[in-house]
């Protein structure tokens, strides 16, 4: 009699805990679901373009045999297969990805695991990470690009050549500015960048183009264009077709670099070297040349800190007061 009761209090016990586990495995999952506004946000924190080259890192992990989650060994096998093929910021850049990736389904990362960081390493050691280097495209550089261009297209690339050179505009930040950003004043124009690559949480700047005498005036050649394309609101700079119709759809940032490079490849430079970014180190390697201080040239640009320009100054002051010269 005693041994059948105390066995069905064994049973009971047990069931309840049976109970309270299911109870308590159910609220955890409860908490741990993340409510749309949350997802939300979370998706505002990163930019367009951060979450669509993240996207593109993991589908290029996904296709060469990766999956979430990852382990550390798959991990390594993929940076060791693509350490000759993909420069090393790539690389650090798919890591970054693959991480996100784990981390936002609150997973446990590989990234940070011995092996994959020693594996990151070894391949620094082995290839470097200097990165590519594109050519600034100089005050000389860009006249000669847009000297002659007629046309829709032609007006449009010269427009949008000199006020990228002039503005210092980042290839995605000149292709984000509408005409409503304009502000037309006796001096020149104002540009209000709305966000900018350092400005994600879009605080905004406005940045300065002066009128300039003569035919390479940026301030006329975007009224030219705006003239001339009747553009009166929306993306300043837009697709043109082969038959010279202002179509209605913006101009993306590769776009940029295309349009950079036809017209370096045209005045009989080697495209390879010119890009997007052309235009920005172009302005600060011309200023510096011309002995603009650095926090005027800082204060066009938006960079945070002067520090971040000096790259820009090693490489323009080269040859200055360089000591071959001085004792040859």
């Amino acid at each position: 009699m005693n041994e059948n009761k105390s066995g069905s209090q064994i049973r009971r016990r047990a069931h309840s805990e049976k109970i309270m586990q299911h109870a308590q495995t159910k609220s955890r999952k409860k908490q741990n679901r993340l409510s749309p506004l949350v997802v939300q946000y979370l998706q505002a924190s990163l930019s367009d373009n951060t979450r669509l080259a993240y996207s593109n890192d993991i589908k290029h992990f996904m296709e060469w045999g990766g999956r979430i989650p990852a382990t550390p060994e798959s991990v390594a096998s993929y940076l060791a297969v693509h350490a000759d093929k993909l420069s090393f910021a790539t690389l650090s850049r798919r890591i970054v990805a693959i991480n996100k990736a784990h981390t936002v389904k609150r997973l446990p990362s590989p990234v940070h695991t011995d092996m994959v960081k020693a594996t990151l390493h070894g391949i620094r050691r082995t290839y470097g990470c200097a990165q590519r280097r594109v050519h600034p495209a100089l005050m000389r550089d860009i006249e000669r690009m847009v000297k002659g261009l007629d046309g829709m297209k032609g007006i449009r690339d010269k427009a949008l050549l000199l006020i990228g050179f002039a503005g210092a505009f980042r290839r995605s930040e000149l292709v984000s500015i509408k005409v409503e950003d304009l502000l037309f004043v006796d001096e020149g124009v104002i540009i209000h960048m709305r966000r900018g690559k350092t400005d994600q949480i879009g605080k905004g700047r406005d940045i300065a183009i002066p009128y300039v005498r003569g035919k390479y005036s940026p301030v006329q050649a975007a009224m030219d264009w705006l003239k001339q394309s009747g553009i009166t609101s929306g993306c300043v700079f837009r697709r043109v077709d082969r038959y010279g119709n202002v179509t209605g759809q913006g101009l993306s940032p590769q776009s940029v670099a295309l349009i950079v490079k036809e017209h370096a490849k045209k005045i009989g430079l080697d495209e390879q070297n010119f890009s997007g970014h052309s235009l920005r180190a172009g302005l600060v390697t011309s200023a510096v040349k011309l002995g603009v201080s650095s926090w005027k040239i800082c204060q066009q640009t938006g960079h945070q800190s002067e520090a971040m320009m000096q790259r820009y100054i090693r490489d323009s002051r080269l040859f200055a007061d360089n000591p071959v010269e001085m004792m040859w």
